[in-house]
């Protein structure tokens, strides 16, 4: 029997939804909405969260073995999720590990855009800033030419030009999500990131050497360093090991090269949305919604509106979405498919390497300019 106090609310609704319908408006139920919105998410979260939950394991364990040992934490993403690569296959995992895979990337890749300003591009000067562009843009060409003579695809030529011009592992993952859709579109992913890790180590301890060995100062090592090494992390450890200007020199450049990630995607999603990826390619991907992010988050660093805290909890999250990514493609491919593509790949790759070695020593060798770094001028000849 129901109390009087919930007859009176009873009645109190009642009274209210006769008036909106006497002035023609419709009766509002908006705790039958957050019901219905709140119904729809359970089901989802429920679905989606144990393949987020191995994903997000294995960064964290991960990314302890790499603070500890020194090493690369996306090389260990990598190989901790193919191990895991039975729970992809079927089971209640296999949806989280794709939301992971795609969506978690998305948002890290748009976070990205949090430690960038356009100060510290045009802090750059001139040369280091051409030679960056020349860089990325030879080799995406040299890539996209050369995939073709050592039988592979277009699409993995652009792949992987991208990510050893730009920067490394969060460029294959970003770019890979605005190519066309194939059935080696994962396997493609999943190589390009193990060998462009593995490269951008060998260089993080070659490159140094080289740099010294060739009598760069401290600037002009900064700038091969940060306009040659693949990954971040391995440029500012080389660049620091030579001595502190040279990190910072290294880091500068190196961020610049992350910026061009922008335009690039952009450009890459707009032929292949035009159709230029060819028939046969898989559906057209949507517009990639996540480089607004990206734009967004650079226009407000640049104009001082993200503080330091806010810059630094947002590279974090960034960090963490990107491991986490990789880990759920790790789950999403096997060795077996690996080893199956054979040499050419890893010869692209290294093609690749090479010439954009090549290209920015002759330009820190031959070129002039100056880089600006804590508001003072580093000038050479």
């Amino acid at each position: 029997m129901a109390s009087d106090l919930e007859t009176d609310a009873q009645a109190a609704r009642e009274i209210f939804h006769s008036l909106d319908a006497m002035e023609g408006l419709p009766s509002p139920s908006y705790p039958a909405v957050r019901r219905a919105i709140i119904s729809d998410l359970i089901p989802i979260a429920r679905t989606i969260y144990p393949g987020f939950l191995v994903a997000a394991t294995i960064a964290l364990a991960s990314t302890w073995l790499s603070q500890q040992y020194k090493a690369p934490v996306m090389l260990f993403a990598l190989l901790f999720g193919m191990a895991f690569h039975f729970l992809h296959e079927e089971g209640a995992c296999v949806t989280g590990i794709e939301f992971s895979s795609k969506a978690i990337l998305r948002i890290g890749v748009a976070l990205l855009g949090a430690r960038i300003t356009l100060a510290q591009i045009l802090g750059l000067g001139a040369m280091p800033i051409a030679t960056v562009v020349a860089g990325v843009f030879s080799t995406l060409a040299l890539g996209w030419l050369a995939a073709r003579f050592l039988g592979q695809s277009r699409a993995f030529g652009v792949l992987s030009g991208g990510a050893v011009g730009i920067c490394g592992a969060s460029a294959a993952l970003a770019i890979a999500s605005v190519l066309p859709r194939t059935e080696a579109s994962e396997r493609d992913t999943i190589l390009t990131v193990v060998t462009v890790t593995a490269l951008s180590t060998l260089a993080m301890i070659l490159y140094p050497l080289i740099a010294t060995a060739v009598g760069l100062d401290h600037v002009r090592a900064g700038i091969f360093l940060g306009g040659t090494i693949h990954d971040v992390a391995q440029v500012v450890g080389a660049g620091y090991t030579i001595s502190p200007q040279t990190g910072d020199v290294a880091t500068y450049v190196k961020l610049l090269r992350v910026t061009m990630l922008l335009p690039i995607v952009f450009g890459i999603a707009f032929l292949v949305r035009r159709g230029v990826a060819g028939p046969g390619q898989g559906p057209r991907p949507p517009i990639p919604l996540f480089l607004f992010g990206f734009t967004t988050l650079v226009a407000l660093n640049s104009f001082g509106l993200l503080t330091k805290p806010l810059v630094d909890v947002a590279g974090d999250v960034s960090r963490w979405c990107l491991v986490t990514a990789i880990a759920a493609l790790g789950m999403k491919t096997s060795f077996k498919a690996l080893v199956a593509v054979g040499w050419r790949p890893v010869a692209l790759m290294m093609l690749e390497t090479l010439w954009l070695g090549g290209l920015v020593m002759a330009a820190v060798l031959l070129g002039g300019g100056h880089v600006s770094i804590a508001n003072e001028d580093v000038r050479f000849s």
